[in-house]
């Protein structure tokens, strides 16, 4: 089985011996990403990339850079705004600079991007135009940087096809649906895959793990895959001010799966969309494929239901 590396707030990236001066950082360094069980955990909210030294004794300055704090030299912030592509599934962001912190959607300006190239818009007209609709604070970034979700639109102000959220905005407001205060709790699935494979974690590559029954809320080496990710998760989205209220291990190898709610009327689905962008985010920091398919490899959970 391919070794894949969950997310930990103790890497090093390792360099081969034979490096003698810093170098950026390249894809295979980013693939030698191991963990190092002696280094001091950091009591932080942030997510870290820890500095790489050479065997010179010079160190990569990108943990520093990634960490800095410039709210004592400015009241700009980051703001990352987050919608939904052309699939209905995909989650693009791009980052803007905000003058001062803001509160509210209201307080951020709309913008703009190239929907020919998400599946949401003609080459010949392609400007689609982001309406921000709810904020959440950056895990990723800390201070006061912001997550914003968004509905797209065209220049004329109408939603486009795959915006849903313009609709649904529309049945929550109604009066007569509000004043039923509507809960809603989702749960979501997810597996991650090995990046090269495309293989769940803890499946030998090629090859079937063994018959549900030892892997749902499971601990252990042997049972438990991808563990550091969910967690990572889970804290992330509590820092985010996300509603998330639990997860576990589900019956496959490599499975999770997490909650969100109770959440009333259109939050929920703002809540459930910025939980899988910061999932999202999180497995791309770990090299892991994040997939929302409930039978990524449909053949082999076949197999596995007539095994059990």
């Amino acid at each position: 089985m391919a070794q894949i590396l969950a997310p930990s707030t103790q890497w090093q990236m390792k360099l081969t011996k034979n490096t003698t001066t810093a170098c950026p950082i390249t894809p295979k360094m980013w693939n030698s990403l191991v963990m190092n069980p002696k280094r001091r955990v950091a009591k932080s909210t942030k997510f870290r990339v820890y500095a790489v030294k050479s065997d010179n004794g010079t160190v990569n300055r990108m943990e520093d850079l990634l960490n800095l704090d410039v709210s004592p030299y400015t009241d700009k912030i980051i703001a990352e705004y987050i919608w939904i592509g052309g699939t209905g599934i995909d989650v693009r962001s791009k980052s803007r600079t905000i003058s001062k912190p803001v509160e509210h959607p209201s307080e951020l300006p709309k913008w703009n991007y190239d929907g020919s190239s998400t599946g949401q818009a003609p080459g010949e007209d392609s400007e689609v135009i982001l309406y921000p609709q709810a904020i959440f604070k950056d895990p990723f970034r800390g201070g006061k940087n912001i997550l914003v979700i968004c509905d797209a639109y065209t220049p004329a102000g109408e939603p486009i096809p795959t915006n849903k959220r313009y609709k649904a905005a529309q049945v929550f407001s109604n009066e007569k649906v509000a004043n039923e205060v509507p809960w809603y709790g989702i749960e979501q699935e997810y597996t991650l895959l090995q990046t090269d494979v495309k293989w769940p974690l803890g499946w030998p590559v090629g090859g079937y793990p063994g018959p549900q029954g030892p892997y749902y809320c499971a601990a252990g080496a042997d049972k438990s895959f991808g563990r550091d990710i969910s967690d990572a998760h889970y804290k992330a989205c509590l820092y985010a001010g996300i509603n998330i209220s639990g997860t576990n291990g589900e019956v496959m190898p490599g499975q999770w799966e997490y909650q969100v709610g109770p959440s009333v009327g259109i939050e929920a689905g703002d809540h459930i969309w910025c939980s899988r962008y910061i999932l999202e985010r999180i497995t791309e920091q770990a090299g892991v494929v994040l997939s929302l398919d409930p039978k990524p490899i449909e053949d082999v959970t076949q197999t596995i239901v007539l095994r059990v």
